[in-house]
């Protein structure tokens, strides 16, 4: 079978054919059209497709697609008249300007109008010559003719009906043309079983469709509320479980655009982008099980609360000793006074520690164990060091505000991520999500973690990933412990990770030369951030 693209729609190549050879090919047609129909995703691509298809097969001039609402109304989808060039709705990009159509009038059922009433019957109706037919209102038709110089004449009005005999939409097809004079004609008794067979194949079609992307809504909206979970825990990471796989994506996307270079293989579908947005969606889901006071740990000695207040305590108790001790005479006034400032500028080296920040000297860690080392008399009587030795621990650490196993409570969250992933019944399209969400403290040494892959065990996606959840974290301004570093400060950072193994070298020159993160600066960051970087000058980045 021969088949000629037309602005139509699909149409049979011109040439002779018997009525027999016609209705075979047509058949024929029919049966491609339902494949057709199964294998479109986009809604407004599938609504053109049945209505073209369906103006195709019954050699209809015109034709209109509607769908039934919640407000029990027919509403205009498609709109098209060949001979006119007149296309509206669907991918056209032009709206319908037509009103809908009432199904029910006052409470009644409207069964003036040819589509409502074949909506509310579940019948086809046929007519020969709209001006003549009786029991309709044609009204609107008229007046579409009369601004355009149209005549609408013969009119096929078909219900479609999903598996549970459910109307959900109307086809209405407009002026059918005889093959072989061109002439306007009735649809004849076999265009009509062709249109009502290609009807009931469009609904299920649709209805398919449409439970698809519901069940698709409502899993997106179900991860949604587990990143809103996690916000409400922390206000300090909730923002990163939405700017990640928007990073992932620009990522990926610049590599599947990259044309040379050891990446230039790797292509996506819209597939495999659905599967990587849920991949960067869920890649925290983890967090859900992390204690809020881990995750929240704004300064180094918080728990439930900051303990520094108590230090404050502390200091306040040894110098009303002084003070004690300067009124028995036991110290001079001097004495007293270099102690008490001495006491204040501990005081406030300890506030400073306790902030958190990239490194802490030899010096520092050694002044504060010195301080733990003062004698204080505790609520008891009892003398006791001025530290505790979970105190010092917590003061004494040397980037952040994590202690070494608070920080293996947080890793422990890629873990949670996993099992939560591989628990679940994936389809086949979504088979790699635990991969690529589970992978982003991995390093291409085979030094990250939990399971110490190498850069050859890891997808493109799962390294990109890897990028993508670092490059944030470093320029995030919702850090309790640190401000949001400059693009040029978290590229270099960026740079020694690549030399050091960390991330993807060959990831990483493309993030850098397609601009990636130039396009999620002006996305995310703020003004100051986003300062002037000299490519030249990031360590290890190949041009």
């Amino acid at each position: 079978m021969n088949l000629v693209d037309t602005s139509a729609g699909l149409r049979f190549a011109s040439g002779a054919a018997t009525a027999s050879e016609d209705l075979g090919q047509r058949l024929e047609q029919l049966n491609l059209i339902g494949a057709s129909l199964s294998a479109e995703r986009d809604i407004n691509r599938l609504l053109e497709l049945i209505l073209t298809a369906a103006k195709s097969i019954t050699r209809a001039d015109g034709g209109s697609l509607y769908r039934v609402t919640e407000e029990r109304t027919l509403r205009f989808e498609i709109v098209r008249t060949s001979s006119l060039k007149y296309y509206l709705g669907g991918t056209s990009g032009n709206p319908v300007p037509f009103y809908p159509i009432q199904l029910y009038r006052d409470g009644k059922p409207n069964h003036s109008m040819v589509a409502a009433h074949a909506a509310l019957t579940g019948k086809t109706v046929n007519i020969a010559d709209a001006y003549t037919a009786d029991g309709f209102d044609f009204s609107g038709t008229r007046a579409f003719d009369s601004k355009t110089g149209y005549r609408s004449k013969s009119f096929l009005t078909v219900p479609m009906r999903n598996h549970e005999h459910e109307t959900i939409g109307v086809l209405q097809l407009i002026n059918a043309q005889d093959p072989s004079s061109g002439e306007i004609v009735a649809f004849s008794a076999s265009d009509q079983r062709l249109a009502e067979s290609l009807a009931s194949q469009a609904a299920i079609a649709l209805t398919n469709r449409m439970l698809i992307n519901q069940l698709e809504q409502l899993f997106e909206s179900f991860i949604n509320l587990i990143n809103s979970a996690i916000d409400e825990k922390s206000p300090y990471t909730g923002g990163h479980c939405q700017r990640v796989p928007q990073l992932t994506m620009l990522l990926a996307e610049a590599v599947n655009e990259t044309r040379d270079g050891p990446l230039s293989d790797f292509h996506m579908t819209e597939k495999d982008r659905y599967e990587l947005k849920i991949a960067g969606l869920l890649h925290d889901c983890g967090k859900v099980t992390t204690p809020v006071h881990v995750v929240d740990k704004a300064t180094k000695l918080e728990t439930i609360y900051d303990r520094i207040h108590l230090i404050d305590t502390r200091f306040e108790v040894l110098k009303r000793d002084l003070e004690l001790q300067s009124l028995r005479k036991q110290i001079t006034e001097k004495q007293l006074r270099d102690r008490v400032r001495e006491l204040d500028d501990d005081r406030r080296f300890l506030h400073a520690c306790n902030i958190g920040g990239e490194r802490m000297s030899d010096d520092d860690v050694a002044r504060v164990r010195r301080i733990a080392a003062y004698r204080w008399r505790d609520v008891t009587g009892h003398e006791a060091n001025f530290l505790s030795d979970d105190e010092v621990k917590n003061l004494t650490i040397r980037a952040g505000t994590l202690t070494e196993d608070e920080r293996k409570v947080i890793n422990h969250h890629i873990v949670a991520t996993i099992k939560m992933l591989e628990a679940l019944p994936w389809p086949k399209h979504l088979t790699n999500v635990p991969e690529y969400a589970g992978g982003h403290h991995e390093r291409m040494d085979g030094k990250g973690y939990p399971r110490g892959l190498t850069r050859e065990q890891m997808s493109v996606q799962a390294r990109c990933m890897g990028i993508a959840d670092i490059f944030e974290a470093l320029t995030a301004r919702d850090r309790p412990y640190k401000k949001g570093k400059t693009l040029s400060e978290s590229l270099e950072i960026l740079g020694r990770m690549k030399l050091n193994h960390h991330i993807d070298p060959d990831l990483f020159d493309i993030f850098v030369r397609r601009k990636v993160y130039r396009r999620y600066a002006e996305m995310f960051l703020e003004k100051e951030q986003i300062d002037e970087v000299d490519e030249s000058r990031i360590p290890g980045y190949r041009p």
